[in-house]
Order: structure tokens, then C-alpha cells, then sequence
């Protein structure tokens, strides 16, 4: 399906009809101006400034340490670069778990100091007070539910989540949750497609999978795993588009090369 140019500006609800009228919603992450607009010009709906930028662009481990001030430094390039998409933002970890007022007070920030247009943060149940707050003070919310980087340390690995009976009940609860509290749409990560197809057929806010089967209303890729940019990185769920680690070891090793060579600057590359 072709992209839709007539739509100048991508809001929530535009992804909202997107379900409802059957059409598929891309999105994919970005951490910077000239990424994010090429993400933007090539059609993506959604742009996830993700936490994952603390593994991709920073090179830790888990996604914990990366800060608020980070994430907003990160959404102010983004937003920059997106012309088009709906820009969605990750609340860090530990800016809004245990504290409703200081999840209100960190999405407020991201939106005023970044220009982003909504944010997204990982829970159900347990973080009920501050989607609240959050969706009260006017702020679009993204949910996530499934295997939740957040919370590596406590599930102890990134295996496919709520594969027995209690765990997938509580995540269809959740979701049903999250949609009465007013969050317009759902990432769900590794979970069994069946479970991600119940789930999308339940409720009227949009999925979107990682991981989680062709069912979802919408896939999201880290954007450094799709174009081949980290070959050590290789999950089921991820289809490369490009082997861009490849190619870019080859032009640099070139370069060098030309560099050492003399041949580069060639008479036609100076003044």
C-alpha cells in the first residue's frame, strides 16, 4: 500500500482511523536530525525516539541509564528532522515508575522543551496513577506492554513474554486498561502472535508489534536493526533491509586506502 500524501501532518488521530479503516501503521525509531528525516520522507507514520538510544547511539547494555535530559536532547534533533511523522518519545526509566507527579512533571518537559508530540512509557496496572495524570493533563500516552526493557532486571532475560495463562490474562487486562485510560495506542513486544491477534481484536486503540506476529495494527524496528548496522544483533522478530555494517566498513576502509595512497584528494577534489 502506498504512502498517503494528502495527510500533511500525522496525529493520534490519524493513527487511531488507520486502524479502523484496515491500514497498516509503520513506525520506526530515531535518534537524530538527518535519520529522522529520512525516516519522515520516506513514509513512516510514527517515529519512536526510543530509550533503545542508550544501546544504540551510547553503547550501554540495557536501556536503565539513559537520562532525561538525554531523551529530550534526543527528541529535539528528531523533531527537527520530522516534517511529517508523529513523534512519540520514551519516558526513561525511573521518571515515572513509583511516582505519578514526577511522571506528570517528565512528560511535561519532554513535550515543552522538545516539541514531541506524545509519549510512551512501559507498564499497566502497576503505573495506572501516572498514565493517568499524564492523559489528564492533555498529554497523548503510548503504552507498552509484553517483555519491557525497563524491567530486564527483574524478568532476568528478553525472552518472549506472557507464554502461560496467568501472564497472558494480565497482559489483556492491561491492555484493556490502558485504552479505558485514554492511551491512544499499544506497543507490544515479543509476545505469541495468537495473544498479540486477541489483544488487537479486543480493544479500539492501535497495536503495535515488535515481535509480536502480523496481527498488530502496526511493527516498529529499531531503525540500526532494519538497515543491517549491527550484525551482531540478530532476533527473529527483525527482517534486515539493507547490510549497511558491510558496506560502511568497506567505504571507510576505502578512504583510508585513498587517503594513504595519495590518491585522495585527486585535482578534481581541490581548490
Amino acid at each position: 500500500m502506498s504512502v498517503n500524501k494528502e495527510i500533511k501532518r500525522i496525529t493520534t488521530e490519524t493513527i487511531r482511523n488507520m486502524k479502523f479503516q484496515g491500514e497498516k501503521i509503520s513506525m520506526l525509531t530515531a535518534y537524530d536530525f538527518t535519520i529522522a528525516s529520512l525516516v519522515d520522507t520516506a513514509g513512516t507514520e510514527i517515529i519512536l525516539v526510543g530509550d533503545s538510544a542508550a544501546n544504540v547511539m551510547a553503547g550501554h547494555e540495557t536501556t536503565l541509564p539513559i537520562t532525561l535530559d538525554q531523551m529530550i536532547y534526543h527528541a529535539q534533533c528528531v523533531v527537527r528532522g520530522a516534517k511529517r511523522a508523529l513523534v512519540v518519545v520514551d519516558l526513561p526509566f525511573g521518571t515515572y515508575q513509583s511516582d505519578p507527579q514526577k511522571a506528570l512533571e517528565s512528560s511535561v518537559r519532554i513535550m515543552k522543551e522538545s516539541g514531541a508530540h506524545a509519549i510512551k512509557l512501559e507498564g499497566g496496572k502497576e503505573i495506572e496513577e501516572s498514565i493517568r495524570r499524564i492523559v489528564n493533563a492533555g498529554i497523548p500516552v503510548m503504552g507498552h506492554l509484553g517483555l519491557t526493557p525497563q524491567s530486564i532486571y527483574q524478568f532476568g532475560s528478553y525472552k518472549v513474554r506472557a507464554k502461560e495463562d496467568e501472564e497472558a490474562e494480565k497482559l489483556i487486562n492491561d491492555a484493556k486498561l490502558l485504552e479505558e485510560l485514554g492511551c491512544f495506542s499499544l506497543v507490544m513486544e515479543k509476545i505469541p502472535a495468537d495473544l498479540a491477534s486477541k489483544v488487537t481484536a479486543a480493544i479500539n486503540i492501535p497495536t503495535i508489534g515488535i515481535g509480536a506476529g502480523s496481527n498488530c495494527d502496526g511493527q516498529v524496528l529499531v531503525v540500526h536493526d532494519m538497515l543491517g548496522l549491527n550484525n551482531e544483533f540478530k532476533p527473529k522478530f527483525v527482517r534486515k533491509y539493507l547490510n549497511l555494517e558491510d558496506q560502511i566498513h568497506q567505504a571507510i576502509g576505502q578512504y583510508v586506502t585513498d587517503v594513504k595512497s595519495g590518491n585522495f584528494p585527486n585535482a578534481n577534489e581541490q581548490y
